[in-house]
């Protein structure tokens, strides 16, 4: 399987946190039940926002997006997290790392620009309320959304090919996940390439969208302010506070875990930090979009009424 001090890669070993076996039995059991709860939440809200006709509105497109790209990006993680916990040998395919690596990293770059065409939603609702309905029409949405995949998956094979033809020395990551940074530090060559394309991606798919949705809700705020009456004003904000909660919550850690300083020592916090990241974010996503809207909790109570009438008669 050698040549010279290359590997020709048919399996990789993912051990992280191996060296716990007692920590790796409770995060079995805290991602497995926070992964059901991902499914269960994310699935619940997808399929109001498609049963519910009051919910056919812009807001509510890019937010079914939204709980279908967090059902994608965990059920792309957790499967194969779970079944390495419970394994003794703690394994994966090359192809099966190589997809995961393709899938998680494109559906993270497609969240990024998501979340920021979302903002972009509330901004026109906000500052341009009379033309709303003009300006985000039912083909400006459906582009939007397409786009958003499209850029995402693009990001995600130029960055992941460029690695994966690069040659390999070794087949242990000291990582939970085949994330494309764990799997650089096999790599033989010269990743200066690598590098360059990662650091422009994470400008293009990080760094501008979260410009743009600062820059967003920097209008938002100042339309919000020139309302007269506290209500308006407090009704407003209702309509982007759930979006603007799950930024802080993405974004944030999203900052924390990949400008945090590594070291040896904060090994272990790093790997759990990491997988909260990958975990509760999703998880909470629905959660706070449910207990935030009047309209979510109003269409789930209607399905839930619908189907208990379907079942009587």
């Amino acid at each position: 399987m050698e040549k010279g001090n290359y590997t020709v890669l048919k399996e990789v070993f993912l051990v992280g946190l191996s060296k716990y076996p007692g920590l790796q039995m409770l995060l079995y059991v805290l991602c497995l039940s926070m992964y059901l709860v991902i499914l269960l939440g994310n699935s619940i809200l997808l399929i109001i926002s498609i049963l519910d006709p009051r919910l056919h509105t812009p807001m509510y497109f890019f937010l079914g997006n939204l709980s279908f790209l967090d059902i994608c990006y965990t059920s792309s993680l957790i499967p194969q997290m779970l079944k390495n916990f419970m394994s003794e040998r703690k394994s994966i395919s090359f192809i099966g790392c190589a997809v995961q690596m393709v899938i998680s990293l494109a559906l993270g770059s497609t969240e990024c620009i998501l979340l920021a065409v979302m903002a972009f939603d509330r901004y026109v609702a906000i500052c341009n309320p009379l033309r709303y309905t003009i300006i985000m029409n039912k083909g400006l949405c459906l582009q939007m959304a397409a786009w958003t995949w499209i850029l995402g998956f693009l990001n995600s094979l130029t960055q992941s090919v460029l690695a994966l033809i690069m040659p390999f020395c070794g087949n242990m990551i000291d990582n939970l996940t085949c994330e494309i940074l764990a799997l650089f530090k096999l790599i033989c060559g010269d990743i200066s390439l690598n590098v360059f394309i990662i650091t422009m991606g994470s400008i293009v798919f990080l760094v501008m969208p979260m410009l743009l949705i600062l820059l967003s809700y920097i209008f938002i705020l100042s339309t919000i302010l020139r309302i007269n009456s506290s209500e308006g004003r407090k009704k407003a904000f209702s309509t982007c506070s759930a979006h603007l909660t799950v930024v802080i919550l993405f974004y944030g850690s999203a900052l924390f875990m990949y400008m945090m300083p590594k070291s040896k020592d904060t090994k272990l916090f790093d790997e759990i930090f990491g997988l909260a990241y990958w975990v509760v974010t999703p998880m909470l996503n629905p959660i706070i979009y449910s207990l935030r809207n009047k309209e979510v909790k109003e269409g789930v109570k209607k399905v839930l009424i619908r189907n208990l009438v379907l079942r009587k008669m």
